[in-house]
């Protein structure tokens, strides 16, 4: 499975950016993907992810009614429409995949299966 993050870029506050995932490969057995940040000295965190399974998705309260989460099957593409951008929104942003059970994706369990190579948000 690969991974490929697009859109990220610079935006000043309360700018809206929309982040891409384009997965190709064996994705048959992936039912949890995900997007992940890590802000310089900080660790990873979860931002939001999705189980197929069909439950809510999961938020980082500080992104809930912000940012939104989304899948296009068509055409393998995990988005993140990130609104209302903070200076503390700036990051590098993964994307991430598994096959993980519900509730661990639905909680925002870190993910250990496959990794984009990120793309860096910048808000100021």
């Amino acid at each position: 499975v690969q991974l490929v993050e697009s859109g990220g870029g610079s935006v000043q506050p309360g700018g809206s950016l929309k982040l891409s995932c384009a997965a190709s490969g064996y994705m048959y057995n992936i039912n949890c993907m995900g997007w992940f940040r890590q802000a310089p000295g900080k660790e990873r965190e979860a931002v939001a992810a999705m189980h197929t399974g069909g439950s809510s998705p999961y938020y980082l309260d500080s992104v809930k009614g912000r940012f939104a989460i989304s899948r296009d099957n068509a055409v393998n593409t995990l988005y993140l429409q990130m609104n209302s951008l903070k200076p503390e929104d700036t990051a590098i942003y993964y994307c991430a995949a598994d096959s993980v059970p519900l509730t661990y994706c639905s909680g925002g369990g870190y993910l250990r299966g496959y990794w984009g190579q990120g793309t860096q948000v910048t808000v100021s």
